[in-house]
Parts: structure tokens; sequence; C-alpha cells
């Protein structure tokens, strides 16, 4: 389990706080990572939560990178609005040198979106970090950029 215990310019808005959150998560993600060493290096999963469905692809090779693709026409929330959804993941992206990948295929309730996006996310790192059974680094180069 990960407790965050963030405060920020919430009376503002959230975008500054979640921004900064996503930087700190993707750092400790890179140094509990270390030299990736006996990973997978590249995962990938699909979530579907009723009518939505979405996909994640994850490659932790060293470089950010954030292709987001989500939206669901109408629909709003006071507590997390999409474009601070996609500075979250570009910021953890950023943070983490990682290279993310998330394609909506599907959906129409944000409520389903929102949570598969970030099971799809979860996931997707969960098999990108899971071992490889080798003492490698998983790269031809023998070593990740940044």
């Amino acid at each position: 389990t990960l407790v965050v215990d963030a405060e920020g310019d919430l009376h503002i808005d959230a975008h500054h706080t979640v921004e900064d959150t996503g930087i700190v998560l993707g750092r400790a993600l890179k140094a509990a990572l270390g030299e990736k060493v006996g990973i997978e290096r590249m995962g990938e999963c699909s979530v579907p939560m009723d009518e939505a469905l979405v996909r994640a692809v994850v490659d932790l090779g060293g470089r950010s990178y954030v292709s987001f693709h989500v939206d669901v026409p109408g629909t709003y929330s006071p507590v997390i609005d999409l474009t601070v959804l996609e500075g979250f993941w570009k910021a953890v992206c950023d943070g983490a040198g990682m290279n993310l990948h998330v394609d909506m295929l599907r959906g129409r309730d944000y409520h389903h979106v929102v949570e598969a996006t970030f099971k799809a996310c979860g996931r997707a790192l969960r098999a990108a970090t899971r071992p490889d059974g080798t003492a490698r680094v998983p790269t031809t180069k023998e070593l990740f950029d940044g």
C-alpha cells in the first residue's frame, strides 16, 4: 500500500498538486528500479470497466513520452478532470523516464473511464517490472537513457 500525503494550492485548482505528486511518484519508481536489471521493461494491459475499455502500454527504457487519448464527451467531475489526469501521467513519465501510451477504446461513464485508466496503467507497470529470469539490463545498449 502506498499512502501519499500531499499539500498544495488546492484553493486555486488541483493542477500543481497533482503534477508534483506525479513527479515524485515517477522519481520514486525510477529509484526503486535502479539499473532495471532483470525486468521485462515493457508491459501492456487492457482493462474493461462496464462499458469502458482502456489500454495502457509502458516502456521503462529511460525516455519520457506520453500519448494520452482519453476523452469522455460531455462529462465533467469536480474531483478530477481529464486534463489533470493527463498531466499526472506526463509527470509520472517525466520523473520515471517512462514511455506511456494510453488509449480509451470505449467508454461513456466518466468514473469508469478514469478507474479503468489507472488500473490499466498500474497493471502495465506491473507487467513491465516483472522479473524476466535474467540478470541483464533489458536493452541491446546495456544501459538506459536518462
